[in-house]
């Protein structure tokens, strides 16, 4: 479980294909992988990754064809920047919102709105994630906890302060880049249940 506040910018080493529809993710991310050990968990650009090794700051972990094709992590490559987030501790802050790191879609950037700090970000909306998607409801783009400002049938705007704009990879995006997108769980859990009531 993660709480989508980014603790590092890490960078790609490599992804190298080891066949059999999976690849290995190596990071340079000297933070999280200061107390990684095998099996840990992190987040990297949202999709929850286990650690299987960890030597002088880069850490690395198996990713299956079913994540690579679920998640934008196929289109990285060595020096792509990627949010890291270590998973959270009971009893720690719970600054952003509960994020499971388990990608429920693949958006894109569709505009990008400058002012004078901050920006706001307008991302495609998937129409099957879009009943989960509500106005100043939570949600994970690339493993960041943000807001939704507003929403429409096929868009949902977010805005980006200075700190999210310089300390994760968002800042760095272009319109038309791909991102990750986990909606609220909780949302998710409410549906399955008022189902089941209706169906009693």
């Amino acid at each position: 479980m993660f709480t989508g506040i980014v603790e590092e910018l890490g960078e790609v080493v490599r992804l190298t294909d080891v066949g059999g529809d999976s690849a290995v993710l190596a990071v340079h991310g000297p933070l999280v992988a200061s107390d990684a050990r095998h099996g840990d968990s992190i987040s990297v650009n949202g999709v929850c990754l286990t650690v299987i090794d960890n030597v002088d700051g880069v850490f690395t972990a198996d990713v299956m064809g079913e994540t690579l094709r679920r998640s934008s992590l196929g289109v990285l490559r060595p020096g792509s920047a990627v949010n890291l987030e270590r998973a959270a501790t009971v009893g720690g802050r719970l600054g952003g919102h509960l994020v499971q790191g388990h990608v429920d879609g693949v958006s894109k950037i569709v505009a990008r709105e400058p002012a004078d700090d901050w920006e706001v970000l307008t991302f495609a909306l998937p129409a099957d994630l879009a009943r989960y998607v509500v106005e100043k409801g939570s949600i994970t783009v690339d493993g960041v906890s943000l807001t939704v400002m507003a929403v429409s049938d096929d868009t949902f705007r977010v805005g980006l302060i200075p700190t999210t704009l310089k300390l994760t990879v968002l800042g760095g995006k272009a319109v038309g880049d791909p991102v990750n997108l986990e909606v609220d769980i909780i949302a998710k859990y409410v549906e399955k249940m008022l189902g089941e009531r209706r169906a009693v």
